[in-house]
């Protein structure tokens, strides 16, 4: 189903947001697995890490959705504006989101509406190529109907036909 103008980046804010205040003590940096790679080298990943991971995926699944064109896709293109300000404003203003995570995932909303942008930009280009405007539409060559051709009736001999009298 279709999440009318209901842009995905939330989800990732909303989970930032419930961890910074909720759970005041959690470190963004803190470990939470390792994963030993081919390579013999050993990954650890963080909460913070996890959370920037989800919110590019989630990137994704929006410029899918910002590929549609139409009224809806702008009210996305509004809100994902709004998201944008709400974070970069809660970036500046707080103190919880004053992280390396949270500043990431402001980067990301960024790249979220520039890319709202240039989908609109190119959908009203579009657009424009559809509209043929008067003054530069070609000459409408008028067709005269051509007659219907004349069917000459044929003459055949009558048949001759002899009557007895």
């Amino acid at each position: 189903m279709y999440l009318v103008g209901a842009p995905l980046l939330v989800i990732p804010f909303a989970i930032y947001n419930i961890i910074a205040f909720l759970m005041p003590g959690v470190s963004w940096s803190a470990p939470v697995t390792h994963v030993r790679l081919v390579s013999g080298a050993e990954w650890t990943m963080s909460v913070g890490d996890i959370l920037v991971a989800f919110t590019a995926l989630i990137l994704i699944v929006e410029e899918i959705k910002f590929a549609r064109i139409g009224t809806r896709s702008l009210v996305d293109h509004a809100l994902a504006f709004l998201l944008l300000f709400g974070m970069t404003a809660e970036f500046v203003w707080v103190a919880q989101a004053a992280t390396a995570t949270f500043f990431l995932m402001v980067v990301i909303a960024f790249v979220e509406a520039a890319g709202g942008i240039g989908v609109a930009l190119r959908a009203r280009a579009r657009a424009r190529e559809l509209v043929i405007e008067p003054e530069a539409a070609p000459a409408v060559l008028a067709i005269e109907p051509q007659p219907e051709p004349k069917l000459e009736p044929k003459l055949e001999p009558a048949p001759s036909a002899t009557h007895p009298a």
